[in-house]
């Protein structure tokens, strides 16, 4: 003799599969989806130093969301915490490039992405406005948000960068 179910406990399994099969089907589709953003964001910061390297001048505001949290690793006066975009370009980038001839490009790249964040080890060459050459390597590492960098660690050699702004005058602003 077979026993059937109750109606009671046929429901009961019958809501516990649905529920696993979203749970699972919900578990799937956010694994599926982490390596298209990932993807993505590799893509958009990797575009992004390609244009740089090409002549393009607006990486920062291709990548930084303004509200970014800039902090550049180490000791020395350069060493710091910069919130936003803004505060980082007319506190770090404005002050160097204006001491330089010829702007820093990144010269070569390697380009690695884990989840939301993306590390670009590169190296970048320039010159200065007294004729020297600027180079040096850098570790930057993104944290992305919807295609923006909304946290960024920088590591370079902090003595060249240092260097340039000691040894090279401001510009006179009018």
């Amino acid at each position: 003799m077979i026993l059937q179910p109750s109606r009671h406990i046929r429901t009961a399994i019958i809501t516990i599969t649905m529920l696993a099969g979203t749970v699972l089907s919900s578990h799937m589709a956010s694994a599926s989806s982490e390596p298209d953003v990932e993807a993505r964001n590799r893509q958009i910061v990797t575009e992004a130093f390609d244009r740089w390297g090409a002549g393009g001048a607006t990486f920062f505001t291709d990548v930084l969301a303004p509200d970014v949290h800039w902090t550049i690793e180490g000791s020395g006066p350069s060493a710091g915490l910069f919130q936003g975009r803004d505060q980082f370009v007319e506190r770090a980038v404005r002050p160097f490039a204006s001491r330089l001839a010829s702007p820093v490009r990144p010269v070569s790249k390697k380009v690695f992405a884990d989840g939301d964040h993306v590390i670009v080890n590169w190296e970048g060459a320039g010159r200065a406005q007294d004729g020297e050459p600027y180079t040096n390597s850098y570790a930057w590492i993104f944290r992305m948000h919807e295609g923006k960098a909304v946290e960024v660690t920088a590591f370079l050699d902090l003595a060249p960068y240092d260097d340039v702004l000691r040894r090279i005058p401001a510009p006179q602003t009018e």
